[in-house]
């Protein structure tokens, strides 16, 4: 049976642009895989690897204008937020280079013998190494920063993981071209093309996770799908570690007293969190605990007021846009739930941003109105209007896990007047982000940055964003007493590389 064919798909119009390529058949997955973990080698030099995500980078900028047309034309993105987006994939590259050539992520522990101890303790050295293949599953809503060239393959890259992508449906042709200008970038320092594998189709990616040559994974996207890749990699006669980003809601909470003092401030600023991206940003609040009251009421003016004023936008594709009216049309549906400004379709192909607003109680107790406790993806957010403190903490204590939750505070609560810093600890279990007095949208890329969250925002403890995602594709492994002659030079004691490393319990940079 023939492959289907891969199709390049404008969402302005639904139509399609142009075949791409076909889907991947296992006997291509497989010849992706054993090209990639054949490239293991040659990413072992640290200078080497390190060259290789600048030139990356350097390859990216160059055919900037090729490569936002490319993604603006399956994406709807836009140019701006595009040229943007690419601008920092090339920034988490280049990071990425800088942490390999500084590295300390190698975590280098040399403990030498010490019979005094109790027990004594053997001569004993600890580094980290590459887990080997990585498959990278793309994210529609990031064609640049979470697809071939994203944080997961540069943080993969940096570690010494070669990586298999798993193209996104949206943005077929985008991923080819990326593709292939890192492997360009690639061949600029010796390193097989093979080191970024890409193949597209649904089949592909079951076969991927499934391969016994692939060591890990990388998953953006739908809780639906990243839980059965997750269930797969688990599954499987050996488990991988499978770093999967599933969904979030992102809860935002405002206290009574932050209402009095900035209501109006407050609901533009959520208008343009909630807007930013169509709504299409895996950090928008999609929850938001707000006072009733009339503090409260002016929050909600200034909110209709902003969203009111925004204009329709195209979803990344007609199935998510379907998704996003008929998750709407439910929700709105549910008794107590009224819609200041009714987001849903507007014209064949985009739609209108709003929210929806249900009193707090609605929420504290379990039944049909967990579904405004789900993430509905596009640019809508659920407003629940609590009456009293405990109202607020008992919605709180219902939410799954997420990637951000958010405080507004006066200025005394947050100079520590009130409950400010129990709002926090209430909030810090929910998340692997906490934020004061912000929005979520917008993730620095940053080394003390965390991108994750427990389940269902993530999979795993660790951050898909910032310097600690190489963290997720390697694996300590101690030496004893091993011959200096035969110590990895990373562990000898003249320290010929340079490294950062913790030596008989002393720190040394």
């Amino acid at each position: 049976m023939a492959a289907a064919p891969v199709w390049s798909v404008d969402p302005r119009t639904g139509k399609q642009r142009e075949q791409v390529a076909v889907e991947a058949t296992a006997q291509e997955v497989d010849a992706a895989v054993r090209a990639a973990h054949a490239a293991r080698g040659a990413l072992a030099d640290r200078a080497v690897r390190a060259a290789f995500l600048r030139t990356a980078a350097d390859r990216l900028e160059a055919a900037r204008d090729q490569l936002v047309e490319a993604a603006d034309a399956e994406t709807a993105l836009g140019p701006v937020r595009l040229t943007g987006e690419l601008a920092r994939t090339c920034y988490q590259l280049r990071a990425f280079a800088d942490i390999v050539d500084e590295g300390a992520f190698l975590d280098v522990i040399i403990d030498h013998p010490d019979d005094t101890a109790t027990p004594p303790v053997p001569d004993l050295r600890r580094y980290k190494v590459p887990l080997g293949v990585v498959a990278v599953y793309s994210a529609s809503n990031f064609p640049f920063a979470f697809s071939v060239a994203g944080g997961d393959t540069a943080s993969a890259l940096g570690a010494g993981c070669p990586v298999v992508v798993k193209a996104h449906p949206d943005h077929p042709a985008l991923s080819e071209l990326v593709a292939r200008v890192l492997r360009d970038a690639a061949d600029e320092h010796g390193i097989p093309r093979g080191v970024v594998g890409l193949v597209h189709g649904f089949e592909a990616g079951l076969e991927l996770i499934r391969h016994p040559l692939v060591a890990a994974a990388g998953f953006t996207g739908s809780v639906r799908g990243g839980r059965a890749l997750f269930d797969a990699a688990a599954a499987r006669p050996v488990p991988i570690p499978f770093h999967g980003e599933l969904g979030s809601l992102n809860p935002v909470l405002v206290t009574e007293a932050a209402a009095a003092e900035r209501a109006e401030a407050i609901g533009a600023g959520l208008a343009g969190s909630v807007t930013l991206g169509v709504g299409q940003f895996c950090v928008k609040p999609g929850l938001v605990l707000a006072p009733a009251g009339a503090a409260g009421d002016r929050l909600v003016k200034s909110l209709t007021d902003a969203v009111g004023d925004t204009r329709p936008g195209v979803l990344l594709d007609h199935r998510m846009r379907d998704n996003f009216v008929a998750g709407v049309a439910e929700r709105a549906g549910l008794e107590d739930v009224e819609s200041p400004v009714t987001p849903g379709a507007d014209g064949e192909h985009t739609v209108s941003a709003g929210f929806l607003m249900v009193p707090a109680r609605r929420l504290a107790a379990e039944g049909a109105h967990d579904l405004l406790l789900e993430e509905c993806f596009g640019p809508v957010t659920v407003v629940a209007r609590y009456e009293d403190e405990s109202e607020a903490t008992a919605v709180l204590s219902r939410l799954p896990g997420n990637l951000s939750a958010t405080v507004h505070l006066s200025d005394a609560e947050a100079a520590g007047e009130g409950r400010g810093a129990e709002l926090l600890a209430e909030l810090t279990p929910l998340a692997g982000r906490v934020l004061v007095n912000a929005w979520p949208t917008g993730v620095a890329v940053a080394p003390a940055q965390h991108h994750g969250g427990p389940y269902p925002a993530t999979t795993s403890t660790s951050t898909s964003v910032g310097g600690t995602a190489i963290e997720r594709w390697m694996r300590p492994v101690a030496y004893q007493n091993t011959p200096e002659a035969l110590l990895p030079p990373e562990l000898r004691d003249d320290n010929p590389l340079g490294l950062p490393r913790r030596f008989d319990g002393r720190l040394e940079r």
